[in-house]
């Protein structure tokens, strides 16, 4: 490697994340509060440290679905009394975990020295006894809907109204062409089910049957309901420090090794020239092209699973097998378990321990590599994690090592 990789100046020197649960009633500024201060002492830091701030997807999005943003920056850093030198926060870029990229490259580019980054959703008590609705289930007021432009004028009329429905098409593609199962999603499935037995914050924790998800009901052909992510209440914070600080980290310095924010082809669900292939592909690409490490290198994958299809195909686009094999990447489920060769959403994935919008498959990846997953904890002190968030057109990846690259 002959040129600088920017992102090798910061490091993750902080985690936190709040209460997780099912409508725990609490407001959003309350479960942001907690796992920011949660961050910021792990960090060994005070408050009064932070000189940066960053968020996903922004309070300006809080109208979108019921509990979907958590608070604005402007609101955290006045309830947290921060004196910023640097700030962010929007719903546009290479998915969730953005927010923790643009930490980064402001770190690299001396606009903060420690910023701390947050998620919070709270979807579960937003929603409250009225089910989740899908995306314009809401608003307009009497019994009518909102008028919406762009592609969901397109998608709402014939009843696509959640990003479920438009994922179903991709894995029926997927189905078609390369003769991927039910059975094969599965395999995700039960996986995440299993590693969320060794997570005490998990929301399902009950170990499943193949029987038991091919039972399930249908959501939108051909996923069912163990496919989707759970809702819940929660938060998750990181504090991205210069990789000067790494030697007065408390615990394990977690190194950022590489990223990839690239988007390439039409950013839509539908019109994509290749549905069967995942839109993260042009971004894991990028991040390959930033680091000297390889697929074999890698220890524990932390995949973003709003959907079990959405992590069959960043398998495939992160180069873990080829596109259209994960069939029989995933048969019998061995690869992907605690034991095998590249253990899976160890803490359960969205799919059991709750859908913290990939906030929480980071937080896991710092875990493993600091060697604190208990009963869930990869063998053999893991030392690289990649890190992949988003669904539809567009997604971000990322390279984690144990220590500083």
């Amino acid at each position: 490697m002959t040129r600088r990789i920017g992102e090798r100046d910061s490091i993750i020197s902080g985690i936190g994340q709040s209460e997780v649960g099912r409508r725990l009633g609490r407001t959003a500024m309350s479960l942001t509060v907690e796992a920011c201060l949660d961050a910021v002492s792990d960090a060994g830091l005070a408050t009064s440290d932070i000189d940066g701030l960053a968020s996903y997807p922004g309070g300006a999005m809080d109208g979108l679905t019921p509990g979907f943003a958590g608070p604005g920056t402007d609101a955290v850093q006045d309830a947290l009394r921060l004196d910023l030198n640097w700030h962010s926060a929007g719903p546009e870029g290479p998915a969730q975990i953005q927010a923790v990229i643009n930490a980064a490259v402001a770190v690299a580019a001396g606009l903060a020295r420690h910023v701390l980054v947050y998620r919070t959703v709270w979807e579960s008590t937003a929603q409250g006894s009225g089910g989740r609705q899908g995306i314009g289930g809401g608003g307009g007021g009497g019994g009518s809907s909102p008028r919406l432009g762009g592609t969901l004028q397109y998608l709402l009329p014939f009843g696509a109204v959640s990003a479920a429905n438009w994922l179903a098409m991709n894995a029926q593609r997927h189905f078609h062409t390369y003769g991927t199962t039910r059975e094969t999603l599965g395999t995700i499935a039960l996986n995440a089910r299993r590693n969320a037995g060794f997570n005490p914050k998990a929301i399902f924790r009950d170990q499943m049957t193949m029987d038991d998800y091919l039972n399930a009901r249908m959501i939108t052909t051909p996923l069912c309901l163990f496919d989707c992510d759970v809702p819940v209440d929660g938060a998750t914070a990181f504090v991205v420090s210069h990789r000067d600080y790494a030697t007065d980290v408390p615990a394990t310095a977690v190194g950022i090794n590489a990223v990839g924010t690239a988007m390439h082809g039409r950013p839509s669900w539908d019109q994509r020239p290749n549905m069967e292939e995942s839109p993260l592909r042009a971004a894991a690409d990028a991040m390959w092209g930033r680091t000297e490490l390889t697929c074999s290198d890698v220890d524990t994958a932390q995949l973003y699973d709003g959907f079990s299809i959405i992590t069959l195909m960043a398998i495939e686009a992160l180069g873990f097998c080829a596109i259209g094999e994960a069939k029989d990447y995933l048969s019998g489920g061995q690869r992907i378990s605690l034991e095998g060769e590249l253990p899976l959403n160890t803490a359960g994935g969205q799919l059991s321990a709750g859908r913290l919008h990939g906030f929480g498959l980071l937080h896991e990846a710092c875990v493993q590599l600091r060697g604190q997953g208990d009963e869930r904890q990869v063998k053999g002190e893991p030392e690289v994690a990649v890190v992949a968030n988003g669904g539809g057109p567009i997604a971000g990846t990322m390279l984690v090592t144990r220590g500083i690259p």
